[in-house]
């Protein structure tokens, strides 16, 4: 799964929802741990959401080029 903002925008658009998808699956059991009380690694909700944020904003940004195009 990619990294930092860099490594995001090197990947095509269909990378891009691929990975999206990935994420909001694993924020979708992320949650389900953590109402169940076995969430080993809490810090990682956030990571995932922030990872979320990036591919969205990337993927906004690219709409609005190419609406100017």
């Amino acid at each position: 799964m990619a990294g930092n903002t860099e490594d995001l925008r090197v990947k095509s658009d269909d990378q891009l929802s691929a990975d999206l998808a990935e994420l909001k699956r694993e924020q979708f059991n992320l949650r389900f741990q953590a109402a169940t009380n076995q969430l080993e690694r809490p810090a990682r909700i956030r990571e995932v959401r922030r990872q979320i944020a990036r591919i969205r904003t990337l993927q906004g940004e690219r709409g609005r080029a190419a609406v100017k195009a």
